[in-house]
């Protein structure tokens, strides 16, 4: 490595990726946090990571190595976990790549310390040879290179110790007979996986696993904080047994695979009963499974814990107090509405009041609520549901989804006639609810007088609490929204969270409360920008606003809130 006498700061002022006073400003802010100045001009938008790697591959005459062109890839059988302990190259972000004779090639994020290279050099007993990689790809490469087997990976592994050319011809064109499909399915290897995969799913907190066919493989994913992640997948040749085996717990029927199924079974772990809801569907390649996880005990359906501001959540409480009125939760699929609705129910149930409720499925049980599921196929839509429901004196009704005018027209009669009705709608936010209800055929002025309060919510990823660290807020992010200029906060990613950089999801809110002056706005056909700018006048924050709280608060991240809206 050619010395370089120069600085960071004055490779980059001198290559003009960096001005002075952005280097000013980076050094002023060192002298307070202590962290180096590569990682401030990244964290405050000054330059990009591969920028600055880049530039100090040239002025030093390294190479710059990544995992995007395959070259940041240690050699195997070099027993390179035995001679930089994981801990080591962890703290001071090094990952060994190959060695030659008494030489060591070494990637680092930043080559310029001397020290690091020096304690290589003590602790291998070789002469290190540096190249250059970003933060970023050194963690994954660490991660995947120390990171030690599970039983699930194992299982996986011996998958394929048993794949030959003709299982994987049969699983593409379907020769295998029903008998041998059964009999694998019930054999211990794919029960095991099976089980494996449900475990490590919980474990993870995923919601839901995917089992997904392709022409020469099976890929299998977790969605963990509504993000779906590839895990290392089985062999092809299980995928009828995998898929069978799922059946079978689901009390499916196995034989046919031409149309699609639903179907659901209970396990216990971790001495807990977790409810797993199957959905089966034909593709061109075999057949897909996406099991979704019901783990009621890992939800409080507390609604202090939703992430309501303290004026927002006294504003829902108050409202589902209310003895009669129409609550809508709107956002998109996978925001949690479900969950705010269960929390309220739970909030607000009492032997006293008469709670019923009808969903399309029954995701979680409330003791002390009357709890009924549509089934199309006989007849039982929400709307038939719902008539009935009138008739049994309720005092609460709960409808998991408005989806058409019938069922709307329902749900605005029992409010009205002095009952309190909760539902959700599919809208962007909360304001287009009221339009929503008058476009599928409901009067205006039947909206205005029937509804209490509309909120919009998103789940945005919470950062995570051992990797967050502080950064700039944009300029333009802080100009809109009138936020004075001060440190938020970002994550890299560690072992805590999977380098993912987040851990966990909270959702933000948009309350719309209907006051006299917006029923009157309502009962006019008043448009989606003069009932929005009714509301923010009486102190709606937006869905925006709201989530620029959290990121205030070092909840969450800018990014996180805006690809929540606005994605």
């Amino acid at each position: 490595m050619r010395k370089s006498k120069l600085r960071l700061g004055e490779i980059l002022i001198k290559e003009g990726l960096l001005t002075q006073a952005q280097l000013d400003e980076a050094l002023r802010f060192q002298k307070l946090s202590g962290r180096t100045i590569g990682d401030i001009v990244i964290d405050r938008g000054f330059i990009k990571e591969d920028d600055l790697a880049n530039t100090l591959a040239k002025q030093l005459d390294i190479p710059f190595v990544s995992i995007r062109d395959g070259s940041l890839s240690p050699s195997k059988n070099d027993n390179f976990e035995k001679l930089i302990p994981q801990s080591f190259a962890r703290t001071q972000m090094v990952i060994p790549l190959s060695k030659h004779l008494q030489s060591l090639t070494v990637a680092l994020a930043n080559p310029l310390d001397l020290l690091a290279i020096d304690n290589l050099k003590k602790i291998t007993g070789y002469d290190i040879n540096p190249v250059i990689a970003t933060k970023g790809d050194i963690r994954k490469v660490i991660s995947k290179f120390y990171g030690s087997k599970d039983l699930l990976e194992e299982a996986v592994d011996s998958s394929y110790d048993i794949e030959d050319n003709r299982e994987v011809i049969s699983v593409v064109e379907s020769r295998e007979s029903l008998e041998d499909v059964v009999s694998k399915a019930e054999g211990a290897p794919v029960i095991k996986l099976v089980n494996l995969l449900l475990i490590q799913a919980v474990k993870e907190k995923a919601s839901d696993i995917h089992i997904e066919p392709f022409r020469e493989k099976i890929n299998v994913r977790f969605r963990v904080d509504g993000i779906l992640h590839k895990i290392a997948p089985p062999s092809q040749h299980l995928l009828p047994a995998l898929i069978s085996r799922v059946k079978i717990l689901s009390k499916m029927d196995i034989a046919e695979k031409r149309l699609p199924q639903d179907g659901g079974f209970t396990v216990k772990i971790e001495d807990r009963l977790i409810d797993f809801r199957v959905s089966v569907v034909p593709t061109i390649f075999g057949e897909k499974a996406v099991i979704r996880i019901l783990d009621k005990e890992s939800i409080a359906f507390e609604l202090d814990t939703l992430g309501f501001t303290q004026e927002d959540l006294s504003l829902f409480k108050k409202s589902i107090a209310k003895p009669y009125g129409l609550i809508f939760i709107t956002g998109p699929t996978g925001s949690g509405k479900s969950t705010t609705l269960y929390s309220a129910l739970n909030h607000i149930v009492t032997p006293k009041k008469n709670i019923l409720t009808i969903e399309d499925p029954v995701e979680y049980q409330i003791s002390g609520i009357n709890q009924t599921q549509i089934k199309p196929s006989i007849g039982l839509t929400f709307a038939e549901g719902l008539h009935s429901f009138l008739r049994q004196d309720p005092d609460i009704i709960m409808v998991g989804e408005v989806r058409d005018l019938e069922t709307a027209a329902i749900c605005i009669r029992a409010s009205l006639t002095g009952h309190l009705v909760l539902s959700t709608l599919h809208t962007n936010d909360a304001s287009s609810a009221v339009t929503r209800l008058i476009d599928i055929g409901i009067e205006p002025y039947l909206v205005a007088s029937s509804l209490l309060l509309i909120m919009a919510q998103r789940l945005v990823r919470k950062l995570c609490p051992k990797c967050k660290r502080p950064v700039k807020m944009p300029e333009d992010i802080a100009r809109h929204y009138n936020i004075s200029k001060h440190d938020i906060f970002a994550a890299d990613g560690c072992d805590f969270c999977k380098n993912t950089g987040y851990k966990g999801r909270i959702a933000i809110h948009e309350i719309l409360l209907v006051s006299q002056e917006l029923r009157q706005l309502i009962a006019n056909r008043a448009d989606i920008s003069q009932i929005r700018d009714m509301a923010k006048r009486n102190g709606m924050k937006t869905l925006p606003e709201n989530g620029l709280v959290k990121v205030v608060e070092g909840v969450t991240s800018i990014d996180e809130v805006m690809s929540s809206i606005f994605e």
